[in-house]
Order: structure tokens, then C-alpha cells, then sequence
């Protein structure tokens, strides 16, 4: 079974930067596009970026020119560097395939707030 275990949230201020991590299992980063999602109360989970294989990138609308996504093939992990957050970023965010196509981790809790 393979496991995605998101870390790296937190609270942080508006304005501020968190940046998020994702472990996945070898065999299936090797070959997947990877994506971040995020869930905040009461809305749909969506899709906030993905890169694939090779690196090439797409974002959200909401958070092209704020968020990064990354990936180090060589260590298994999906990476999301979040700067000048907005309370409307506050989620639960959570990494998977793009499409999400594996079973949903706990994700990890980031809340913007003053």
C-alpha cells in the first residue's frame, strides 16, 4: 500500500511563508505526475499545483506568483513552498497523484490568520 505522509503546516501570519513536504514510495514517484490539493471547511478538495516527471509545472490561478512546487526525484518528496499567504489559503493540504489516484493521506493543517 503505498503511503503519502504530508508535513510542514502550521499557523503563520498573513503575508508569511510555510513550506510543505510530501513522502511518497519510490515506485510510484518514479513514474507519477505529483500534485498538492487542499481542503478548506465546508468546500470541495482542489487542486493547487502539480509537476510532473520531468518537472514541468501548473498552478491554480489562486496562487500562481505565491506558491512553488517542487520535486526531489532522488529523495521521494513533493515539496510546496507557500510565501505571502492569504487567509483564503488556510486548509487542510494534502499531496497525491495528478489525478489523485491513491488512497488520501491526513494531510497537514495550514491556517493564516492575524
Amino acid at each position: 500500500q503505498v503511503q503519502l505522509v504530508e508535513s510542514g503546516g502550521g499557523w503563520v501570519q498573513p503575508g508569511g511563508s510555510l513550506r510543505l513536504s510530501c513522502a511518497a514510495s519510490r515506485i510510484i514517484f518514479k513514474i507519477a505526475t505529483m500534485g498538492w490539493y487542499r481542503q478548506a471547511p465546508g468546500k470541495e478538495r482542489e487542486l493547487v499545483a502539480h509537476i510532473g516527471t520531468g518537472g514541468s509545472t501548473n498552478y491554480a490561478d489562486s496562487v500562481k506568483g505565491r506558491f512553488t512546487i517542487s520535486r526531489d526525484n532522488a529523495k521521494n518528496t513533493v515539496s510546496l513552498q507557500m510565501n505571502s499567504l492569504k487567509p483564503e489559503d488556510t486548509a487542510v493540504y494534502y499531496c497525491n497523484t495528478y489525478p489523485g489516484t491513491l488512497s488520501w493521506g491526513q494531510g497537514t493543517q495550514v491556517t493564516v490568520s492575524s
